[in-house]
């Protein structure tokens, strides 16, 4: 008898299949407040493990406290925190996350940041560097977009 695939809803309607092995084993959540609460809540249900990063004051927040390993970022500026890509990828070396989940904001967007995690062999969960440098250039996006057949 075909076992049927295990689903979970996430608050936001996403429906995802629980019973897949994992990609990663631990990943790094390189954000904060209910982003990050959101994408730990994601991983227990799937079996990933979570670290959390934060700032001065973030430290008593809750997604500190729900993720499996919680390390100090920096002071309360996001520019000597949450935008810090070396301490970032410090982090998550030194903890051995295979992979860093930016969340929105903050670094989702940078591709520079991309490249690093490469150079230091940690997968980004989101697009690729080069699909960002293409994306963020309106004619490039637009010739882009027409190659794939999409109206503009």
């Amino acid at each position: 008898m075909r076992r049927l695939p295990k689903f979970m809803t996430t608050k936001c309607g996403l429906r995802i299949q629980t019973d897949l092995p994992p990609n990663f084993n631990k990943i790094l959540i390189a954000n904060r407040g209910e982003i990050a609460c959101r994408i730990i809540r994601t991983c227990q249900a799937i079996g990933v493990r979570t670290v959390a990063v934060y700032s001065d004051a973030d430290e008593h927040s809750r997604f500190v406290h729900m993720a499996d390993e919680s390390y100090r970022l920096g002071p309360a500026s996001s520019a000597q925190s949450y935008l810090n890509q070396d301490a970032i990828v410090r982090i998550a070396r030194s903890c051995d996350a295979e992979a860093i989940h930016p969340g929105y904001g903050f670094l989702s967007e940078n591709a520079n940041f991309v490249d690093l995690c490469d150079t230091h062999d940690i997968a980004f969960i989101g697009p690729s560097a080069q699909s960002m440098r293409d994306l963020g250039l309106k004619s490039k996006a637009k010739h882009i977009m027409e190659t794939a057949g999409v109206p503009v």
